[in-house]
């Protein structure tokens, strides 16, 4: 693994911990496959997982998927391990995913992402924005045979990631879910989404991703710059600092 912490001209960079999606786009063209972190140390998860989509059991492979239908798997049932890849921030699609556009983005900005952003797979672990990876379907929170992803790539990756992270800055997009994979041991900046006063749920998906699109758009680098970020339809409403945590509250208007 290349443990280093990313300088732009002088600085370290905020690094941006993201969600994955359940939904996926197909195809792919690329065929080299280098993740953050160690490849071996997915290679258990990975082998069982080609096991049981390749399997013969539709029902195993229904309830990994998380369908109710055989013929909705189908589209899914590959050998990851020799399959077409796609760069993360286009493989996924989903809420977040519209909102973050990724495809209309300059190639600038898409650099930022690819390099500064970290998403949580329910199969990879913790990856790259501009990793490349093959179509895949694991329903959040199931296992795959006799192991929990989340405990797996917590025990595996946990060092690793304090490592990689470094002395950068950190703004955690994730999902609650996802902080089961990795618990961030240092200072952070979390965002919450107020409309009529009440908190956001699901639509805060949405605005995660618009988020993260302007702060590619803007190329900024530090919690300071994002603090000084005019987003169209948000205004910061507080900032709370609870231990190593920082909050800022977004109020969203119309």
């Amino acid at each position: 693994m290349c443990i280093i912490c990313f300088k732009y001209k002088g600085f370290y960079m905020l690094k941006i911990l993201f969600s994955p999606s359940e939904a996926k786009n197909f195809g792919g063209i690329e065929t080299k496959q280098e993740l953050l972190g160690s490849n071996e140390a997915r290679i258990e998860i990975l082998n069982k997982y080609n096991k049981i989509v390749n399997s013969d059991n539709d029902e195993d492979i229904k309830k990994l998927f998380g369908f109710k239908k055989f013929e909705e798997c189908k589209p899914y049932i590959c050998d990851i391990l020799n399959s077409p890849l796609m760069c993360a921030l286009q493989r996924y699609k989903g809420v977040a995913y519209d909102y973050l556009k990724f495809d209309s983005l300059t190639d600038e900005e898409q650099n930022y992402l690819k390099e500064n952003t970290i998403i949580f797979s329910n199969l990879f672990g913790a990856i790259r924005g501009g990793d490349v990876l093959p179509v895949y379907k694991v329903k959040q929170g199931n296992s795959i045979a006799d192991i929990e992803p989340d405990k797996f790539y917590k025990k595996r990756f946990s060092y690793q990631l304090d490592l990689y992270l470094g002395d950068n800055e950190i703004l955690d997009l994730r999902a609650g879910y996802y902080d089961k994979f990795y618990k961030i041991s240092k200072p952070y900046t979390t965002l919450k989404f107020l409309k009529n006063g009440k908190v956001v749920s699901h639509w805060a998906k949405a605005y995660r991703g618009i988020v993260l699109r302007e702060m590619a758009k803007h190329q900024i680098n530090s919690l300071e710059e994002l603090n000084g970020l005019n987003i169209d339809g948000l205004n910061v409403e507080d900032i709370q600092i609870i231990k190593n945590k920082t909050q800022i509250t977004y109020n969203i208007e119309g």
